[in-house]
C-alpha cells in the first residue's frame, strides 16, 4: 500500500507529539496537530482555549455518541450539540489538509477522518516505562511534579472521551491501529525511524 497519511494517537507523556513532529521535519511531510485547532478557530471564530475546553467534557456516553454520529453522517448540522459542531469542524479541517498531500496528523480523531481515503496508516504511541513517562512530564512538559499524576490522568481521561465519543471505539484498543509503538522501551529516536522507514517506503 501507498501510505500517503499518518496518524497518531498517543498517550500523555509517550513523546507521541515530539514523534510526530520529528518525523515531519526528517521527512518533510506536514504535521498537523495544534494547527488543526487554529483552522478552527479561525473558521468558527472561537478561541482555541475554547475548544479545547469543548474537548474536555465531551461525554463519553455511548447513546450521546450514537446520536452525535448520527446527525453528523446526515448532515443535520443544527441538530448537533456544540461539541458535535466543533467535532465536525475539524473533521474538515483535517480532510483540508489532507488534501494539500502527505501529511501527519496527532490527536483529533485524524484516523476518522480519513476512514475513507487510501494510504493511511493509524499509529498509536503509548509508554509502558512509567518513570520515563513520567519525567517526561515534569522536565519536558514543565508540569510540576506532585501534579504529574493527576494531569497525567486528565489527559487520557480527555483523549479517551473524545475517541469514543466520536468513534464508538475504545481509544487504547490496539486492534483499532495498524501499528503500537512503545516509546518506553524503544526510545523516541527508534519511533521516529521505524515510522520514517515506513513512509520511506511507500510515499
Amino acid at each position: 500500500m501507498k501510505c500517503r497519511y499518518i496518524t497518531i494517537e498517543r498517550e500523555y507523556g509517550s513523546g507521541g507529539t515530539q514523534i510526530g513532529r520529528l518525523l515531519a521535519e526528517k521527512t518533510g511531510i506536514s504535521c498537523y496537530g495544534r494547527e488543526i485547532l487554529e483552522e478552527v478557530s479561525n473558521d468558527r471564530g472561537i478561541s482555541v482555549e475554547k475548544i479545547e475546553r469543548y474537548e474536555e467534557t465531551v461525554t463519553n456516553s455511548f447513546l450521546y455518541s450514537v446520536y452525535m454520529m448520527t446527525q453528523a453522517v446526515s448532515g443535520n448540522g443544527d441538530m448537533l450539540t456544540r461539541d458535535g459542531h466543533i467535532y465536525v469542524a475539524e473533521q474538515a479541517v483535517i480532510r483540508r489538509f489532507a488534501a494539500k498531500g502527505p501529511a501527519i496528523f496527532l490527536g483529533h480523531c485524524a484516523s476518522e477522518a480519513l476512514k475513507e481515503y487510501d494510504g493511511v496508516i493509524n499509529v498509536f504511541i503509548r509508554c509502558t516505562h512509567e518513570e520515563e513517562r513520567r519525567r517526561r512530564i515534569i522536565e519536558e512538559y514543565k508540569i510540576p511534579a506532585p501534579e504529574a499524576d493527576v494531569i497525567r490522568r486528565k489527559f487520557d481521561k480527555k483523549r479517551s472521551n473524545y475517541y469514543y465519543a466520536n468513534t464508538v471505539k475504545k481509544w487504547d484498543d490496539f486492534k483499532n491501529y495498524d501499528l503500537v509503538l512503545d516509546s518506553g522501551k524503544l526510545g523516541v529516536e527508534t519511533c521516529v525511524e521505524i515510522l520514517k522507514t515506513i513512509i520511506g517506503r511507500t510515499i
